[in-house]
């Protein structure tokens, strides 16, 4: 039997208790995307990239308090993006949710970044009303599921090969897929912004990125990559010596897994590093110094089901989720 024959796709928001929302500057370029949980969630998390610009990640790590995460925010910006969450934070405190501290329910919100700082205009970034914004619009009943992927919210300055400028990038954004398997549900969101070559796994067919200098066809970023012998700076595009390469610094690819399977923080976070194979899969190169790649995983029900089962599942997802950012 092929197990595709078991899956049933489904929309993200069958997830109960999920709500997604997005806001965006479609002048600058740049925005931010609220995954907001009804009852909270419990979180893990993987970071492989070199570059993260992240904020309240030690609540995924197992050694902290198992209290219910309320948002986790996917934005544009690199560092300045961070103002986010201070909108999120007032929104979700209007709305009396957080952790109970006795004097204050203090919401808790985690958040990464891509570095879209050269896309359009790097002096607006998203802010804290950017951000409540988008929780805002997580609420409104969403008919079209379609219309929460593609370039919206953060992935609105998302692009992938960018490692010969901009001139010969393709531009890429957010990607959503969801699947069932009985009563288990999962979903996979990501923000592509990748500095490598994006591929299907499958065929193996690169399907965006670095292009030749007229793009009348793909060139493999590896090739450039290895004619960088001498150590060089991927953020400044300078070789250590001080000679200048020709290279951008606007990369990383940040996801999210959610499912209502029941998981512990310890085993989130396994299953966040599970999911990586995907980025390992349709992203090359992937994880360099100057990416902060990072993927969520998100638990909130309470299915059991094997963690062998939902890691190789969600790694399955998530591919898929990174093919479709490069074709909507």
């Amino acid at each position: 039997m092929n197990h595709r024959t078991i899956l049933q796709e489904i929309s993200i928001l069958d997830l109960p208790g999920l709500h997604v929302g997005h806001a965006q500057n479609t002048t600058a370029k740049t925005g931010v995307t609220v995954l907001l949980f009804d009852q909270g969630a419990r979180v893990g998390i993987d970071i492989s990239g070199g570059g993260p610009a992240s904020r309240e990640t030690p609540l995924a790590n197992p050694e902290t308090a198992d209290n219910p995460v309320n948002a986790i925010v996917l934005s544009g910006g690199s560092a300045y993006g961070l103002s986010a969450s201070e909108g999120v934070m007032r929104y979700l405190e209007e709305h009396r949710i957080g952790c109970p501290s006795g004097f204050a329910n203090v919401p808790l919100v985690l958040q990464s970044c891509i570095y879209d700082l050269g896309i359009g205009d790097a002096n607006i970034r998203p802010d804290a009303q950017m951000g409540y914004d988008a929780c805002a619009n997580a609420q409104i009943p969403c008919t079209d599921p379609s219309l929460l992927q593609g370039n919206v919210g953060a992935g609105i300055g998302a692009t992938v090969g960018k490692i010969c400028g901009m001139e010969r990038a393709d531009k890429s954004g957010i990607g959503i897929h969801a699947v069932s398997i009985g009563p288990l549900k999962i979903a996979a969101i990501v923000v592509l912004n990748a500095l490598g070559d994006i591929f299907n796994p499958e065929t193996g067919q690169k399907i965006a990125g670095l292009h030749n200098e007229d793009r009348s066809d793909y060139v493999d970023t590896r090739d450039i990559l290895y004619q960088m012998f001498t150590p060089t700076d991927l953020f400044t595009g300078e070789e250590k010596s001080g000679n200048p390469v020709p290279l951008p610094s606007t990369n990383t690819t940040i996801g999210a897994i959610i499912t209502n399977g029941n998981f512990s923080k310890a085993e989130l976070c396994k299953l966040a590093s599970m999911t990586r194979c995907a980025y390992a899969r349709c992203i090359n190169p992937v994880g360099t110094m100057a990416d902060g790649d990072s993927i969520y995983a998100a638990s909130i029900g309470k299915i059991d089901a094997d963690i062998n089962m939902v890691g190789t599942l969600a790694a399955e997802v998530m591919e898929k989720a990174i093919q479709k950012a490069v074709s909507i």
